[in-house]
């Protein structure tokens, strides 16, 4: 069988020129890099200004499993089937970060025969947006140590003096922006910074990985160049020893940032196997940010196709809560149709009737509740029973989906070893549910041929009239909105506040940030905060340990649990893989 890099290698590439010019863009708007990928000039949103939009799909999943759903195999196969039945379409999907691509998840840009290519530069550096962002975000976070250190050093009347800047009085315990790099490194999620002489106050400080950092978020929420200048002027990098804010435009760091990403914002056209538009931009994670591509792609791709597919990371939980309660309200587009991933071997993974073991993933595993299952029992063989108990988590993602107003229609990716009988059990029982239609998706296996009729499905899905609604409006208290996301988003008896908590939702309402949305950071592997409670968990409470402030994204991060956002390597981590053949090839990515 073919690894996705063979198939990827094999292909005859269109130059991207080509690709741009059939989806609407002229020469003038592309900055190319190479044959294979250019950086889209934000010049054609002028031009398309009155342009009629097309339709947004948004593509999400059941919870995730150690064995892969395919979300974004289904995205890419989507896209092509969409152009293969005559409709113009355009994938717009988020840039891999390097630190699951090294670690344990590998490459991010599909697979099989829904891929985006040339798959190796996509999941290595692209166009270079990733390290702008850590770039930007570790001047800012040089400036405000910079500051510190000097007024330190002077006082505030020698200072002002000879620096001709306003003294800030910086609280060092109170500085809210640290540093990151785009790794997984666990090493560095606490360190101690200004040690040794003339190297300034020393102070403990954290790295988070560069998914994380708020400039990704406003990256992926900015309209445009001076919206992402405004926000970034906006950021609030520590508090002063009056309790008061102090932004990146008070330190007058915030123009510098804004010039290292002014390229970043652009983004990323790519193809896709046959030839379908891709765009690619911002990576901000589903668990520990709002897991989402940008805001400025959607809208360039929806002037210029019929449809546009992207997709929330991890389960509906996750990502597409944040699509619609962060995102959507940033961008005022919703989605026509949604598509939800499943799989039987999710299915199975998620019914809580036996502990799967991957050496690979860590805090997955879920104790035996059977004495009937054992670690032995494999996940490929045809189980009616762990099937039925697993759909219940299936049924739950339906319904979450219904929720928001929006037609759902469940994509099921076949795995070669899938049963026959079980595949129809499956599409019979999501037919019966609230689901506006079931198909089989052999988007990996068939490319462009093997999603026809869930493209076709999805068509007449976001003909349905949407009826979007938000979980909760602006004006709810932060304490209303962490209720209703616990017990409406998750199915919880309530939420619990650690005191710390508490005291920083009371101090954000008293600071003007309580209107702000809520983007929860949380483990991905349950719909709860617990990874080892599968299928739909009742009657737990979700314990909200931090709030955290991203007053230039528009909105406040509640760390949820024992969350983290600076992923560490595993026992086997994915560059173990990874290296460069005699032809200088790069090998073992996928």
């Amino acid at each position: 069988m073919l690894t996705d890099m063979d198939i990827s290698s094999r292909v005859s590439l269109k130059n991207i020129t080509e690709i741009g010019a059939d989806l609407g863009l002229l020469p003038e708007e592309m900055m190319l890099f190479g044959h294979t990928k250019a950086k889209v000039e934000l010049s054609v949103l002028q031009r398309l200004a009155g342009q009629r939009k097309g339709k947004l799909i948004i593509v999400t999943a059941v919870t995730p499993t150690p064995h892969g759903e395919g979300k974004t195999v289904t995205s890419i196969g989507l896209t092509q089937s969409l152009n293969a039945i005559g409709q113009k379409a355009c994938a717009c999907i988020r840039q891999p970060s390097m630190g699951p691509v090294f670690g344990v998840k590998g490459g991010a840009a599909g697979g099989g025969y829904a891929q985006v290519v040339p798959m190796q530069e996509m999941n290595l550096h692209l166009t270079g947006d990733i390290h702008a962002v850590s770039s930007a975000h570790n001047l800012g976070a040089a400036a405000i140590a910079a500051r510190l250190f000097h007024e330190a050093r002077l006082g505030k009347t020698e200072f002002e003096a000879q620096s001709e800047q306003a003294f800030l009085d910086i609280d060092p315990n109170e500085i809210r922006w640290h540093r990151v790099v785009d790794h997984n490194d666990r090493c560095l999620r606490k360190i101690h910074v200004g040690l040794g002489d003339n190297n300034g106050p020393e102070y403990e400080s954290s790295f988070d990985i560069t998914a994380a950092s708020e400039l990704m978020a406003i990256l992926a929420l900015s309209h445009d160049l001076a919206d992402m200048r405004a926000r970034i002027g906006r950021l609030v990098l520590a508090l002063n020893t009056q309790g008061q804010v102090i932004t990146a435009e008070d330190l007058g760091v915030a123009g510098a940032m804004t010039a290292i990403m002014a390229d970043a914002i652009k983004p990323t056209l790519m193809q896709t196997l046959n030839g379908s538009p891709c765009l690619i931009h911002s990576g901000p994670f589903a668990n520990i940010a709002h897991g989402n591509s940008s805001i400025i792609a959607d809208d360039i791709a929806l002037r210029l196709a019929d449809f546009v597919v992207t997709e929330g990371g991890f389960g509906s939980d996750m990502g597409f809560e944040k699509f619609c309660n962060i995102k959507v309200r940033q961008s005022g587009q919703a989605p026509a149709a949604a598509v939800l991933v499943t799989t039987l071997k999710a299915l199975k993974a998620n019914s809580g009737l036996a502990t799967e073991v991957d050496s690979n993933v860590s805090n997955i595993h879920v104790p035996n509740i059977s004495a009937t299952y054992s670690n032995a029992t494999n996940i490929n063989a045809p189980d009616q029973a762990r099937l039925e108990a697993g759909f219940a988590n299936l049924n739950w993602h339906i319904n979450n989906v219904a929720r928001y107003g929006i037609p759902v229609v469940v994509a099921i990716n076949r795995f070669a070893t899938d049963s026959d009988a079980e595949l129809q059990w499956l599409i019979e029982t999501v037919n019966a549910s609230a689901a506006f239609g079931c198909e089989i998706s052999d988007a990996f296996s068939q490319g462009e041929a093997g999603a026809i009729a869930l493209a076709q499905t999805v068509v007449r899905a976001a003909e349905t009239e949407s009826q979007f609604k938000l979980l909760y409006p602006d004006e709810a208290s932060l304490e209303a909105k962490l209720s209703t996301l616990a017990e409406v988003g998750y199915g919880a008896a309530g939420v619990s506040l650690s005191i710390e908590a508490k005291q920083q939702a009371q101090q954000l309402t008293a600071l003007g940030y309580g209107h702000l949305p809520l983007c929860m950071a949380k483990t991905p592997l349950s719909i709860s905060h617990d990874p080892s409670l599968k299928g739909v968990p009742k009657d737990f409470l979700v314990p909200v340990r931090e709030l955290v402030l991203h007053a230039g994204a528009g909105f406040i991060t509640a760390l949820v649990g024992n969350v983290m956002t600076m992923p560490g390597l595993g026992l086997k981590p994915g560059y173990l893989k990874i290296d460069i053949d005699a032809n200088g090839e790069i090998v073992g990515l996928g």
